[in-house]
């Protein structure tokens, strides 16, 4: 089959010091893509500023192969940002995203472009089984299932970035202009024909996570306050409910106080406990409020799209900003 005749698909992969995973996950790849004759690959690999080897290596394999393309940002902008620019510059009729540490098996790339060709536009991986430890896998299912059950969008539990688009989506992806993205939920609230596939998650090849806990709450907190309004219903109905509680509680202390002629004891420690009680809890709303207008002001803010410091193997220019390289 000749070239021209054969699907175009974009693997993307992002990378932060991934030195000793990068090569493993582009043979892994191309391996791959030989038992699939009837597809080309281009993979496109987004390298958050590592510091290590990893664009070393990636420019070694980018002169040997011109489908590998490298896109090298000036900072680390985060893990949705950098996929977010690689779903931009994704080519193929069809996208899939892999992490570099390949725990999601590049093996399931065939069943997964079947799918595509029966015609659902999104494949996503449902992990049937976490290779992270008891307490880490289960926060994880527990998040999946309270962020699918407080959202207005329709959200698939235990789906994880390993995923397959179509070109429909890369298109409504160019669109997107999100300085907090969190592109599984947005993905699945566009719609489509969207089916999944189970698959057991891997142990980690190489190198340590970059995926800290701290990371792991940061995306949690993208993904509650970018697809619900649930923290603010919350926040104001609380307030309703500590308002009515107040007035019930004063007219109790008059109808005691005036009618029945209680003489209640001042209770100084119970009104100290129970004013820090209501500062504690304006902080935390305040804080809701504050997340949600912070959001606003970043996606109000000029300049703070990812700046590309170099790319490779892209024949056309993407960013005045970024250098060119053979």
């Amino acid at each position: 089959m000749s070239s021209e005749a054969k699907t175009l698909v974009s693997i993307l992969v992002p990378a932060f010091n991934e030195e000793l995973n990068v090569v493993r996950c582009y043979e892994a790849i191309v391996r791959t893509f030989e038992k699939l004759p009837e597809y080309q690959y281009e993979i496109i690999v987004t390298d958050n500023h590592s510091s290590d080897r990893t664009f070393e290596l990636l420019e070694e394999l980018a002169r040997r192969d011109s489908a590998l393309k490298v896109i090298r940002f000036s900072r680390n902008y985060g893990y949705q940002r950098s996929l977010l620019c690689a779903y931009k510059a994704a080519a193929g009729a069809c996208s899939i995203q892999l992490d570099c540490d390949l725990q999601d098996p590049p093996e399931l790339i065939p069943e997964m472009l079947k799918l595509w060709r029966v015609g659902h536009q999104v494949v996503y991986g449902i992990r049937r089984t976490l290779a992270d430890g008891f307490m880490v896998a289960t926060l994880r299912r527990a998040f999946y299932h309270f962020i699918s059950w407080i959202s207005d969008d329709d959200l698939p539990v235990n789906a994880g970035e390993f995923r397959l688009i179509d070109r429909r989506i890369l298109v409504e992806l160019q669109k997107v202009d999100d300085a907090s993205p969190y592109l599984r939920g947005l993905i699945s609230a566009m719609g489509f024909s969207q089916v999944g596939l189970e698959y057991d998650r891997g142990d980690r090849v190489a190198g340590e996570s970059k995926f800290p806990l701290k990371s792991m709450i940061s995306l949690a907190v993208d993904g509650v306050l970018n697809h619900s309004l649930m923290p603010l219903r919350i926040a104001s109905i609380s307030g309703i409910v500590i308002g009515v509680l107040s007035l019930l509680l004063t007219f109790t202390y008059l109808v005691g106080r005036v009618l029945l002629g209680q003489a209640w004891p001042a209770g100084f420690a119970t009104t100290t406990i129970l004013l820090l009680m209501s500062i504690s809890i304006n902080a935390i709303f305040m804080g809701i409020l504050g997340e949600y207008v912070g959001r606003l002001f970043l996606q109000a803010k000029p300049g703070t799209k990812p700046i590309v410091e170099e790319r490779l193997n892209f024949p056309e220019v993407i960013s005045l900003v970024a250098r060119e390289r053979p």
